[in-house]
């Protein structure tokens, strides 16, 4: 099966599953550009790799925690589908295979705090690989804002990867994102203030998209509660 169609299935799969399990509202504030893009988000779950890839009607490669590649048949549905594994602390090789993809024309997604969320609520600061991709290719970058009710979360932990990992699925629930407009950034890569600025510039934008889905996820149910019988 080529990599198209295989990833056209993948993604009705996860399409399906968020009709059937999850309350999906996906909000874009404007049409996405043609051509490769930087699509970075906030990381309350585990889940969150998989639904990002129904914000763009486009292939993109998620850059993903290499332990989901350990796992025997899964890691390799992950690699025919082009997704980028990331070891412990991130990594320069991981970053390369990004950049790599984005030069020929895939997009790619990342996930700036490098880790899950806090599951008590707001968001761990940055790290530089989103900003560094983002000077190396000059692609536009397109901030994405998760909410979930995370205490509706539930953490499995597993050693079917070789070792114990955990990680918190979100497997059932309103799970709102919104898309915010592509940005442009310029600067040094080699600059450490450069990429510190674009890190904390993306890290804002993400913020205020999640916050939005927050406010659009609540006030969907508080309509519903107070919705006649």
């Amino acid at each position: 099966m080529s990599h198209k169609l295989l990833y056209t299935f993948g993604r009705i799969l996860v399409r399906a599953y968020a009709r059937m399990m999850l309350r999906l509202d996906i909000h874009w504030h404007d049409a996405l550009p043609s051509g490769p893009k930087l699509f970075v988000a906030n990381h309350p779950s585990a889940t969150d790799p998989f639904l990002i890839h129904l914000v763009s009607s486009q292939p993109m490669s998620v850059m993903i925690t290499a332990n989901a590649f350990a796992v025997p048949m899964f890691g390799h549905f992950l690699r025919q589908l082009k997704q980028i594994p990331v070891g412990e602390g991130g990594g320069g090789a991981s970053l390369g295979e990004a950049r790599c993809a984005i030069e020929r024309g895939h997009s790619v997604a990342i996930f700036p705090e490098g880790q899950f969320s806090p599951q008590g609520g707001g968001f761990h600061p940055p790290r530089s690989g989103a900003a560094r991709l983002a000077l190396a290719t000059g692609v536009p970058v397109v901030p994405v804002g998760i909410y979930l009710p995370r205490e509706r979360s539930v953490r499995i932990t597993s050693g079917i990867s070789g070792k114990q990992t955990s990680g918190y699925w979100y497997l059932r629930g309103p799970y709102g994102i919104t898309v915010g407009r592509p940005l442009n950034f310029a600067g040094d890569i080699e600059n450490r203030e450069d990429v510190q600025s674009v890190s904390h510039a993306i890290m804002r934008h993400i913020h205020l998209l999640a916050y939005e889905s927050e406010h659009r996820t609540r006030r969907w149910k508080l309509k519903l509660v107070g919705s006649p019988a």
